[in-house]
C-alpha cells in the first residue's frame, strides 16, 4: 500500500507503509529541499513546525509495542528511512524505491550546508551539556556561517518544558533539533509542537555524540552493507547491546507480517 502527499513546494512525495509505519520515499538531497520549503513557509506564515521523525528497527518495534509511541509517529510529517533495513524493505516489498538511507547522522551535514547557503538557522536541545557544546561547536567548525542560535542539554524535567520551548521560540531558529534518544524525543515534539515556533522540528537520537566525537561512525563498507547497527553494538554503550538483540527481530517480523499493511492488527 502507498500513499502521496505535496511538500510545500508542491513536490509529490511517496509514501509507503515498513512495518506498520508510512515511511516518505525521499533521499537526503530532498529533505534538505523540504526543509528549506516548510522553513520558508513557517517564516512566512507564523504555522507550526513541522515533526520529521527517523525510523529504524528500534522505531518500528517501539510503535508495535507502546501505543503512545505509535500515536506519535503518526502525527509526524515526515518520517525519513534512518535504518539500512527500512530502505531495503521499501525496495524488495512496496512499488515504490527509498534511493538512499537518509541517517541523521548524515543528513544533519547535508542540512547544515543547506542552512547556510539558504540563511536558515538551528537549535541544538539535547545530550550532556559538554556533548552539546562539542557538537555546536564542530558544527560551527565545518560549515562557516552557520548560525546556531541557541542551545541546552537534554537533561531537564516536565516542569521546564515550557520555559525550555520558550527559550527556542525567544531564539527564533528555523530547525530545531531534538536528540533526547527514542521515545522521549518523539514524545517531546508532539506535546511541545504549538508552544514553539520553528519550521522544523527534527528528532536526531545520539547525533550530537558522533559530531562531539564521543561516538565512532562505522567503517564505510559496514555502512554501504547495512551492518552499521553491529559496530554500534559492539563499539557503543552495552545498553545497546541489549536494545539490538530484542528489537531487532521484532522489527524484521513486523517488516515481514506488516509492510504495506496499513492498520493491520
Amino acid at each position: 500500500m502507498s500513499a502521496t502527499s505535496q511538500d510545500a513546494g508542491g513536490r509529490t512525495v511517496h509514501h509507503v507503509v515498513i512495518g506498520g509505519l508510512p515511511t516518505a520515499c525521499i533521499d537526503r538531497r530532498g529533505l534538505a529541499e523540504v526543509m528549506v520549503e516548510d522553513c520558508r513557509l513557517a517564516r512566512a506564515s507564523g504555522a507550526a513546525p513541522k515533526l520529521v521523525f527517523a525510523t529504524n528497527g528500534q522505531a518500528l518495534s517501539l510503535a508495535r509495542t507502546n501505543p503512545a509511541i505509535r500515536e506519535a509517529f503518526e502525527e509526524a510529517d515526515i518520517v525519513h528511512a534512518d535504518g539500512a533495513v527500512i530502505v531495503a524493505a521499501a525496495n524488495l516489498l512496496t512499488r515504490h524505491r527509498i534511493l538512499e538511507r537518509a541517517a541523521t547522522t548524515d543528513f544533519i551535514h547535508d542540512a547544515a550546508a543547506t542552512a547556510v547557503r539558504e540563511s536558515l538557522s538551528f537549535y541544538l536541545l539535547g545530550s550532556t551539556e559538554s556533548v552539546n557544546a562539542a557538537a555546536t561547536a564542530e558544527l560551527e567548525r565545518r560549515y562557516p556561517g552557520l548560525r546556531i542560535v541557541g542551545r541546552r542539554h537534554g537533561y531537564f524535567d516536565a516542569e521546564e518544558e515550557a520555559a525550555i520551548c520558550a527559550d527556542i521560540t525567544a531564539a527564533a531558529p528555523d530547525v530545531v533539533w531534538v536528540g533526547l534518544g527514542k521515545p522521549k524525543e518523539q514524545l517531546f515534539c508532539v506535546r511541545n509542537r504549538h508552544r514553539i515556533r520553528a519550521g522544523w522540528l527534527i528528532t536526531c537520537g545520539g547525533c550530537f555524540n558522533f559530531l562531539s566525537g564521543d561516538y565512532r561512525r562505522a567503517p564505510v563498507w559496514m555502512q554501504r552493507a547495512g551492518l552499521e547497527w553491529l559496530h554500534r553494538m559492539f563499539t557503543g554503550p552495552r545498553t545497546l547491546i541489549w536494545r539490538y538483540l530484542t528489537t531487532n527481530p521484532h522489527a524484521l517480523y513486523l517488516i515481514a507480517t506488516r509492510t504495506g499493511k496499513r492498520g493491520a492488527p
